[in-house]
């Protein structure tokens, strides 16, 4: 309650993937070198922008550090939610499988968010969050978790996070459907430069594979690979066998965010 209103959120979690969408970050711009445009980079973001870096340090202490090379699964689905993640290092992107075995990409996450936190409530994991980068992240049970928010009086912040979560997911969901096929690849590569830490030596980079930018958005890898192909040539994309970004404002020309 502040001010005498009295918050309330009602949300159908049944039809929400436990693991699946970004909370809102607070960004700042920082300039690089050699002619690079500003790059948007998320500081204090998720659950820990809300709560505070006390509190944040509060529920670190009682968890167990956990380190996951890139591609290395932090959670997986079916697995039982009796804990939790604070990110605290690097970016991972949260997949679900369907019966087939195809994966499409729900979010990302960076530093600062909490991983798994619905799960805790009952049922297993609906999805699977896999490094990006190295990473490194804070392990607390479940028990663990809601004895420290009630003890602080922070359950308020956690409706705000899993709201500002929920928020997330349409517009998201929005664009795998409706966007045409080089917004899609182009957005992704905003989003993951976006949540690109400072520890990072190249923010720039994009480490996702060919095939993982495919399976991502439901596309063929030989139609992400034409695409890829004609964002270098046009300077979009650094030359190279990885993919990296050489002008961030031809990327966002071409994910559609900026007028022409």
């Amino acid at each position: 309650m502040a001010n005498g209103i009295v918050r309330i959120f009602w949300v159908d979690w049944s039809q929400v993937p436990h693991e699946a969408v970004l909370a809102p970050a607070p960004v700042k711009r920082l300039r690089y070198p050699c002619g690079m445009s500003d790059v948007i980079r998320p500081v204090r973001r998720g659950m820990r922008a809300l709560l505070g870096d006390e509190l944040w340090q509060f529920l670190v202490h009682a968890g167990t550090r956990c380190h996951f090379r890139p591609r290395e699964p932090l959670l997986r689905q079916g697995d039982p939610g009796d804990f939790l993640l604070l990110l605290a290092r690097g970016r991972v992107r949260v997949v679900r499988s369907d019966a087939e075995g195809a994966e499409l990409l729900l979010a990302l996450r960076a530093p600062g968010d909490v991983i798994g936190e619905m799960a805790r409530i009952g049922g297993g994991r609906t999805a699977t969050v896999q490094a990006i980068d190295r990473c490194m992240a804070y392990r607390v049970t479940a028990a663990s978790f809601d004895a420290l928010l009630d003890r602080h009086g922070a359950r308020g912040a956690l409706a705000d996070y899993l709201v500002g979560k929920l928020s997330e997911t349409v517009p998201y969901q929005h664009r795998l459907v409706h966007l045409p096929t080089r917004q899609k690849i182009t957005r992704l590569m905003l989003d993951v430069v976006a949540h690109a830490g400072p520890e990072l030596a190249d923010p720039m980079r994009v480490p996702f594979s060919l095939e993982m930018v495919a399976g991502s958005l439901g596309l063929g890898r030989s139609t992400v690979a034409a695409h890829v192909a004609a964002l270098r040539a046009a300077g979009v994309l650094r030359p190279g066998p990885r993919l990296a970004v050489a002008d961030l404002r031809l990327l966002r020309l071409e994910a559609g965010l900026l007028a022409s």
